[in-house]
């Protein structure tokens, strides 16, 4: 997808500034970035615990990579409000509504062929820290596209305050996901969902890495 050099421009001198506030005035952590492809298609799949992680994640990722985006499905209420959904669509973000979205599915799979995008598999975020189970649909969006899969653990935001000084958080990227074996059964919907719980198990590997895994049980 083209994007001009000036709106990179401006997403980096944005993400800048919220990565000044992560990570200098509080301490936000950034490990394994090591792992992220430079190019082709990217898929951070992510756990889902605060508002922040909409912006934190990508100061990871762009603050490495200068000048990419990263891409972003967003409820559609976020768009409401004709200068918020300005800035939120400068920013590489894009309405998603509530239930089945064929033409957001369709913007991400074509995103995905040579792009970088962030998902929540959950769908929803957990304040309290706890992981979930993954959407089906996540595990389809797999298994069409054949992304890089990037399993990504947030940890401690959902504890932060706005303003704060000296919060602690971090963001956890895992290796690659290989679903070779996967992506050579059937398309049907019990292979979606061994795709998608493969993603799950390896967010929550990461979580409990760090010891911050909380599960639903």
């Amino acid at each position: 997808m083209h994007v001009s050099f000036l709106r990179r421009l401006w997403v980096v001198f944005s993400v800048y500034i919220i990565g000044s506030y992560a990570s200098f005035f509080n301490r936000f952590r950034i490990k394994g970035a090591e792992q992220i492809p430079h190019r082709g298609g990217v898929l951070f799949a992510s756990n889902h615990i605060s508002a922040y992680d909409t912006v934190f994640l990508p100061w990871a990722v762009i603050g490495r990579f200068p000048l990419q985006m990263l891409w972003a499905p967003a409820k559609e209420e976020l768009f409401g409000h004709g200068l918020l959904s300005l800035m939120f669509r400068s920013w590489g973000a894009f309405p998603v509504r509530r239930g089945r979205d064929t033409r957001a599915g369709q913007v991400i799979n074509e995103l995905l062929k040579d792009q970088k995008v962030m998902l929540f598999p959950e769908g929803t975020r957990n304040k309290a820290g706890i992981l979930g189970q993954g959407n089906r649909g996540v595990g389809k969006i797999i298994y069409d596209t054949r992304p890089q899969v990037i399993p990504t653990a947030l940890i401690g935001l959902n504890r932060w305050k706005f303003p704060g000084f000296g919060q602690r958080g971090m963001v956890v990227f895992g290796k690659p996901l290989d679903f070779s074996d996967l992506y050579a059964l059937k398309d049907c919907k019990e292979t979606q969902v061994l795709i998608v719980e493969r993603v799950m198990a390896a967010i929550a590997e990461l979580l409990k890495q760090e010891g911050a895994y909380v599960n639903q049980g």
